[in-house]
């Protein structure tokens, strides 16, 4: 790290809440007091005339609302304020094209949360190698997961410090999102070698030398079991409801324990491409990738009456395979991390970087025998090899060559540059 050049980094970081019963209850009914504060205060948008659309106005008649409706009681006076900044800054973003408008938020499909603005109300200390514990407002004390050190103590000062969290419910329970401001040495330029890098569905993450990144099924044998059975079990309880009947607890519960093992099969997939993105970001230091649009290689292959499509289920199948490896977001983790690092990413175009040769750069009918294996079929040329490595070696040579996208008017074009010596790019 350099030691002339301090960056202030902002991050976030997620820890699971030990919640009791009680301690549960309480966030519960300050999240559902948070949506409804929401919802009152889209309702009273809509009725007010644009002039009298103000902050402060708004701010009286939550104020009001708090007095009018008991249980908003439950929601920290700051949390009530968080709500209201959000809703105002929702519409701001709306009005500069950057998301849609603000809308009713239901009950059931909304994520439960609740923002704590102010990171000096957390009292957070660590009291275990693994635990830590933090002040939430109108619940107490509660222990969190210690997985990462935190700024606290005389660790904390004006530039390292937490400066809010917000309370998330999933699948597995209450996490505590910590939001982290530090100040820390620049990055020294990476001194690593050049890689391309290969994503697929049988090898999830390829390299151009060689080296290759897998995983297994992300849930055991005995949870994909449990899954199939619960599965099984909502469907019937949804066939036996009738047409407009209310949905049972029961199946609610069963719904609860689907979206777990979902969830803590997400849990590890992220896991997973956490690590091993950081592997690659500290090892390489210019990193190259294919610019792949994902929507149109997801698209369903159902077409219409007219022109029916052909081979759907094989093709619905393998969009699961690509969504469930989640592309788009290892390239996202690795352009965060390789800058942390002191490296750079650069995209490449996509197409024929799986057909090409590595070897003499021609495109031959039927070199791709199989998934994995690759024979070049130029009568000059025969070199064979995994196909995965070679679709990297591509990548990187159309880096090499100077092909780079570079976007501009809003899309990304190919521009070719002149070679730049290795260490300038870094």
């Amino acid at each position: 790290m350099s030691r002339y050049t301090l960056v202030k980094r902002q991050f976030g970081h997620r820890a699971r809440l030990a919640l009791s019963s009680a301690g549960v209850h309480a966030v519960d009914d300050q999240a559902h007091a948070a949506r409804t504060l929401w919802n009152l205060l889209h309702a009273w948008w809509q009725m007010m005339p644009k002039e009298k659309r103000t902050l402060a106005n708004a701010d009286a008649a939550i104020h009001q609302a708090r007095k009018d409706i008991d249980f908003l009681a439950a929601l920290p006076a700051q949390a009530a304020q968080a709500v209201l900044k959000a809703y105002f800054r929702a519409w701001r973003n709306c009005w500069e094209h950057r998301a849609d408008a603000p809308h009713f938020k239901g009950r059931f499909r909304t994520v439960m949360s609740v923002d704590i603005p102010q990171g000096r109300d957390l009292n957070i200390v660590r009291v275990h190698r693994r635990w830590g514990v933090v002040n939430l407002p109108k619940v107490g004390r509660v222990r969190f997961r210690w997985t990462k050190d935190l700024p606290v103590g005389k660790r904390a000062g004006a530039e390292n410090r937490i400066t809010g969290a917000r309370l998330i419910k999933d699948a597995l329970g209450w996490h505590i999102a910590f939001r982290v401001q530090t100040l820390q040495a620049g990055p020294d330029p990476h001194q690593g070698s050049d890689v391309g890098i290969d994503v697929g569905v049988t090898v999830p993450i390829a390299l151009s030398d060689g080296t290759a990144y897998e995983h297994g099924a992300w849930l055991t044998g005995e949870e994909k079991a449990t899954l199939l059975r619960l599965e099984q079990r909502a469907a019937r309880r949804k066939r036996h409801r009738r047409s407009g009947e209310r949905t049972s607890g029961r199946l609610h519960r069963t719904y609860d324990r689907i979206a777990g093992l979902r969830a803590k099969a997400k849990r590890r997939a992220l896991d997973w491409q956490h690590k091993t993105t950081t592997a690659i970001a500290r090892t390489y230091g210019t990193i190259v990738v294919e610019a792949l649009t994902l929507p149109n290689m997801v698209k369903s292959a159902r077409g219409t009456i007219e022109e029916p499509g052909k081979n759907v289920a094989q093709k619905s199948g393998l969009n699961r395979a690509i969504s469930g490896e989640a592309w788009g977001r290892t390239v996202t983790l690795l352009t965060y991390k390789t800058a942390r690092h002191g490296g750079t990413l650069h995209k490449v175009p996509a197409p024929n970087t799986s057909r090409r040769c590595s070897a003499c750069g021609s495109i031959t009918p039927g070199s791709r025998e199989s998934q994995a294996v690759f024979v070049c079929r130029n009568p000059d040329c025969g070199w064979s090899g995994n196909a995965d490595h070679n679709a990297a070696r591509n990548v990187l040579h159309l880096y090499r060559t100077g092909l780079a996208l570079v976007p501009a008017a809003g899309r990304a074009v190919v521009r070719r540059a002149k070679r730049v010596k290795p260490a300038t790019v870094r």
